[in-house]
């Protein structure tokens, strides 16, 4: 698999596209760091190996090198356009979309306010529920109104997005909803020596069951 770079209506991207790539996942960073953090960078490759292709992206205050993320609206503005520009590039290919964190929520945000054409489903790597030490359900007030069905990576110990607050909300959306809990993983889903788990363990997990997950909806 060869990296390269590409434009996505004034957004800079990376696409990664395995000879056997059978979906596209669309993939949005956090609120933190950008496309070519090693979690992004690391996903997409594990990803490729499960012949799920991606698409990374820059949001706009990334792109300009800011620190503090984009407004809503300019990021769901932006989730729209890089959805429609990445259409040319795998234009064969189902497609996926979601992200790490922020750029998940901003996603399904987008999605929610007005459907992105030929979407086949969600994925969130960490959904952000609460601020850290703030526990509440508002942030996935919209998930309701966000059509297709959606699956939730969650570590054990994020601190962003308590499972007794999740569960129930995800319950709520019904069958579209799939939670899939890492063992001893945080938020970023870093894991403790002690849990005898590796990154490498975790990063296995994460394409596993979205491959997988995205595979049998590309099947139905």
């Amino acid at each position: 698999m060869v990296e390269r770079a590409i434009d996505l209506d004034g957004h800079p991207g990376l696409a990664l596209v395995p000879r056997d790539a059978q979906a596209l996942l669309v993939l949005a960073h956090g609120a933190g760091a950008g496309m070519t953090h090693p979690f992004m960078t690391a996903l997409a490759a594990a990803l490729g190996e499960r012949a799920i292709a991606t698409i990374r992206w820059n949001m706009p205050f990334m792109a300009a090198g800011k620190k503090r993320p984009d407004p809503a609206a300019t990021a769901e503005r932006a989730v729209r356009e890089v959805w429609t520009a990445a259409h040319a590039h795998a234009s064969s290919l189902p497609r996926f979309a979601g992200g790490k964190s922020f750029g998940g929520r901003m996603t399904s945000r987008a999605h929610a306010a007005e459907p992105l054409e030929g979407l086949r489903g969600l994925v969130f790597f960490g959904f952000p529920l609460h601020p850290p030490g703030k526990p509440g359900i508002e942030r996935a007030e919209h998930l309701a109104a966000a059509g297709g069905p959606m699956l939730f990576l969650q570590g054990t110990r994020d601190e962003l997005a308590e499972l007794a607050l999740l569960r129930p909300v995800l319950a709520g959306i019904g069958a579209r909803a799939t939670l899939h809990v890492v063992d001893a993983a945080d938020h970023g889903f870093d894991v403790l020596v002690r849990s005898g788990r590796t990154s490498t363990d975790v990063f296995a997990e994460l394409a596993d069951v979205a491959s997988r997950w995205m595979l049998a909806r590309v099947a139905a």
